[in-house]
């Protein structure tokens, strides 16, 4: 299936659905002072990350169109470069590439999340389950666990993506987390991450309980569930009428095009789908747990990476 599904794009293991282009336009690009990115491996929390910062730049407001988060929030490596030269402000830059493929300044900003690997997996297998194009509807977890592990996966192996951004977890503009340190305290987080992007909106929030109370209920579960399910199952613009698509500057058009022709077939199953911690243990069997745990063991040694999940208990 990989040489079918997927390609290299100057040593990113990508799926063909994401335009070499657009992926190539990413890498070359120049970021701007006030830039941010939201960066991770797929399937530990971009979306969440994502929902979450809009919020906390747009006070909580919900989209007037499906138009706004998609060139407020664009996903780069489906868009390209043009989307972050051109999108909507305030905003921020989604991405999966590693750090040494990434766009980098020190006068713009990363917010790095991060999964372990376990409930990484699991989450990834469903997402290429679940989109058509991957032609993966009838794959099994074990036949998916074995292209995880062998690397074979969009953005490729999860540890050397993971440790070259946790390299650079202390340095000034960026900010690094975890998901599971995200969904136990997501209050504290929201206020840590709202300082990150500006002591503006950090001291809003802090005079504001209503205003955090607005934002939490909007990125929690049920609230992006309403809303981020709904984008994955119906093509980006659908709710915005012919008059406003023409307003589209055309910097942006194919990019946009490029995210229309992604969601052509829409996913089957539930974007966001569970959003806890530990669903791995409903999914990994006896031997397939030995088999990841031995790929952690190869690929962090040396590291103190695996502490980040230090009180997860693995038996």
């Amino acid at each position: 299936m990989s040489a079918d599904i997927y390609r290299d794009v100057n040593g990113v293991f990508v799926g063909k659905h994401f335009p070499e282009d657009a992926v190539l336009s990413v890498m070359a690009y120049q970021p701007q002072p006030g830039d941010i990115f939201i960066v991770s491996y797929p399937k530990c929390g971009t979306t969440w990350m994502q929902h979450i910062v809009y919020n906390i730049l747009m006070d909580g407001s919900p989209p007037l169109n499906k138009l706004d988060p998609v060139f407020r929030m664009p996903f780069l490596e489906l868009q390209g470069a043009d989307a972050a030269r051109h999108g909507l402000k305030p905003g921020a830059l989604k991405t999966h590439l590693p750090f040494d493929k990434h766009p980098y300044s020190e006068d713009a900003k990363y917010i790095y999340i991060t999964r372990n690997p376990f409930d990484c997996c699991v989450s990834f297998y469903h997402h290429t389950k679940h989109f058509p194009m991957y032609h993966f509807q009838d794959g099994t977890f074990d036949e998916f666990l074995d292209m995880f592990l062998a690397r074979k996966v969009d953005f490729g192996d999860y540890f050397e993506h993971l440790l070259s951004w946790y390299d650079h977890k202390d340095d000034a503009n960026v900010l690094f987390l975890t998901y599971e340190d995200l969904k136990k305290d997501t209050r504290s987080w929201l206020h840590r991450i709202a300082d990150f992007l500006g002591e503006d909106y950090g001291s809003k929030l802090r005079g504001d309980d209503g205003l955090v109370e607005k934002v939490l209920k909007m990125v929690s579960l049920e609230g992006m569930k309403k809303t981020v399910d709904a984008n994955f199952k119906s093509t980006p613009g659908a709710d915005v009428s012919p008059e406003e698509m023409e307003k589209v500057p055309p910097e942006l058009q194919k990019g946009l095009q490029n995210l229309r022709n992604f969601l052509a077939k829409p996913m089957t199953g539930d974007f966001v789908r569970k959003g806890v911690v530990g669903d791995w243990k409903n999914h990994f069997s006896r031997d397939q747990l030995l088999r990841i745990k031995k790929y952690i063991d190869d690929n962090t040694k040396g590291t103190d990476v695996m502490n980040l999940w230090k009180d997860m208990v693995i038996e």
